[in-house]
């Protein structure tokens, strides 16, 4: 499990340089919309070159019977980026990733408690919500 866990923190560092490096590409392209464009199709080849090498491109021939629902994670991940890109300048890196956790553990309690989506039911309890209030500190902080 701890690998996972190691994995995660190392996805979280890719996010909190995505940020910085997605507003440079902004910069230079002159808005945010076409950078997160970018960075989305850069994305899209390397996990399709990924997906081709792990012999796995059969299962795009899928697509047609996936609920429509599903593909909504695309457009969750367009927002995603675009609202960094957006954010970053202004906000900097801490308070950008701050905000980010804090909207992520919300929903994710939310999602938890009610199993939303198809995941297990967790209930919500006063530890994850002095987590999550801990995370809004951290975010109240970050500004100070």
């Amino acid at each position: 499990m701890w690998w996972i866990v190691a994995a995660v923190v190392l996805g979280g560092t890719a996010i909190a340089m995505q940020a910085p490096v997605n507003a440079a590409l902004a910069r230079e392209l002159g808005g945010p919309v076409p950078a997160a464009a970018v960075s989305f199709g850069v994305g899209f080849l390397v996990l399709l070159l990924i997906t081709l090498l792990q012999g796995q491109g059969a299962a795009f021939l899928k697509l047609p019977q996936v609920p429509a629902w599903t593909l909504v994670g695309g457009c969750l991940g367009a927002w995603y980026v675009l609202s960094a890109v957006w954010g970053v300048s202004t906000l900097g890196v801490l308070t950008l990733v701050a905000a980010l956790t804090l909207g992520q553990m919300s929903a994710a309690m939310v999602i938890d408690a009610t199993g939303a989506l198809g995941v297990a039911v967790r209930e919500v309890t006063l530890t994850r919500l002095a987590a999550a209030g801990l995370v809004m500190a951290g975010l109240i902080l970050s500004r100070v």
